[in-house]
């Protein structure tokens, strides 16, 4: 499959990279190594279940395209890289694009359901979850032939769920209601032909 036609992700790593530009420019440069303080990021656009059930809707968007460190949008940053990818090459890239959105929201949304109230949550970790979720449902629509590519996927996913569960300071339930939502959205609204697939992204 040809890896290179792939707009939505492109512009996606954009818009991230040039939210973090606003963002640092909000926060100021501490927050290339992960200084910044709490309200600042606040100030940003970080999702905080508490303001957004005082009507700060918004913060369902944008606290998922600002991270707390250089570190952390160049791991998220790859991590889209590979997964949109691969997503938007087999899907197509409006489902692709749909795919990201209700990821974002959902876990975003889950956020505010089970984090406490004035957690402060940022990052594109819970949209990338659901790009998970959608490789996974992408195989299991393949039928037999992409149970190669949800079984060559299943360490990697192991091992990003022990993180999840296990380092303080992620946001669980971002993570959790990403990959269950991008699953469901996936298995909804892709439709595949039977075809050569590669077994990682």
């Amino acid at each position: 499959m040809d890896r290179t036609r792939a707009p939505v992700t492109t512009l996606l790593i954009a818009a991230n990279l040039i939210a973090f530009a606003y963002e640092v420019s909000v926060v100021g440069s501490s927050l290339v190594m992960g200084g910044s303080s709490m309200q600042r990021l606040i100030d940003a656009g970080a999702l905080v279940p508490a303001l957004v059930r005082q009507g700060d809707y918004w913060r369902l968007v944008t606290g998922g395209f600002l991270h707390g460190s250089a570190f952390h949008i160049l791991v998220n940053m790859y991590s889209l890289f590979v997964l949109g990818r691969f997503v938007e090459v087999m899907a197509g890239s409006r489902s692709m694009l749909a795919i990201y959105a209700v990821s974002l929201v959902a876990s975003s949304l889950c956020v505010v359901w089970f984090s406490a109230p004035f957690a402060v949550t940022v990052g594109a970790s819970g949209a990338i979850f659901g790009l998970f979720g959608a490789l996974f449902a992408i195989g299991f629509k393949l039928g037999r032939p992409g149970l190669r590519l949800v079984r060559s996927n299943l360490g990697i996913l192991a091992v990003n769920l022990v993180i999840t569960f296990t380092v303080p300071g992620i946001a669980m339930w971002a993570h959790v209601g990403g990959l269950v939502s991008g699953f469901v959205a996936a298995a909804a609204i892709v439709s595949l032909p039977q075809q050569e697939f590669p077994d990682r992204p």
